[in-house]
């Protein structure tokens, strides 16, 4: 019953969350090609940083909202928490891969290469996501469900706890040859840019969280069907066919 109201708990509302998201993401297109203007320095190519951006930061929330919803489990011993931690982390790093996707393409059009090892904000976003990249593989070594919980759980804490620091010291680094479009105006984008920014940051971000309630949905449903399964047919209790599968 409870694993059946949660799954309902998710899947309530996804229907108008995806929408308002395709809503909100076709208009960021739209106004990226057809209102922002071109930046006086580097032209077209500087469109990307209405996906590069939106992507980087919504990724690094996403990490941070994995810590976030580890500690419920610390404190509750609750697994609910935990699944809710790890399908936040795993929605951020496919979101984080994205943004390092893009923002190699970006580096290739401003300064001829793919990657530059003495630019701090890509070198500090890669190390972050190496970082989360060891989540999963730490997880899943570890066979007993409560230690694999609670392991999980404190490393997605301290990791977390980890960005920001990270993006302080970025902002205090001495040396910051970042492809910048915020110069024009005194340092600020004019409002044409920021409105764009604005809407494609608030898409970006509608997408990683209904991508992360449908997972949640997802996976609540197949919870709720293998106990449904284990109570029809008991623990101990082998189908004529999976026993016929099974090893020898």
């Amino acid at each position: 019953m409870a694993s059946s109201k949660q799954s309902t708990t998710y899947g309530r509302g996804l229907r108008g969350l995806a929408t308002a998201t395709v809503a909100s993401i076709g208009l960021a297109l739209a106004l990226v090609f057809f209102y922002a203007p071109l930046d006086a320095d580097q032209g077209f190519v500087q469109k990307i940083f209405y996906i590069h951006v939106p992507l980087a930061t919504v990724s690094l929330c996403g990490f941070v909202f994995g810590g976030v919803l580890a500690i419920g489990y610390l404190r509750t011993g609750e697994k609910r928490w935990d699944l809710r931690s790890y399908v936040a982390i795993h929605m951020a790093l496919i979101f984080g891969v994205g943004g390092l996707i893009t923002g190699s393409i970006w580096a290739k059009a401003s300064w001829g290469h793919w990657w530059v090892w003495n630019e701090p904000t890509l070198v500090s976003f890669l190390i972050v996501l190496l970082l989360f990249a060891t989540y999963q593989p730490l997880r899943f070594a570890i066979e007993d469900p409560e230690r694999q919980a609670r392991y999980a759980s404190v490393f997605a804490v301290v990791a977390g706890a980890f960005v920001p620091l990270n993006f302080i010291a970025v902002r205090l680094a001495q040396q910051y040859v970042h492809p910048r479009v915020l110069t024009l105006g005194g340092g600020n984008l004019p409002g044409s840019m920021r409105l764009t920014f604005s809407i494609a940051l608030v898409g970006i971000a509608l997408l990683y969280v209904t991508l992360w309630k449908y997972e949640m949905a997802a996976k609540n449903a197949r919870m709720q069907i293998r106990a449904l399964r284990r109570a029809l047919l008991g623990d101990d209790a082998v189908s004529p066919l999976r026993r016929s599968a099974a090893p020898s």
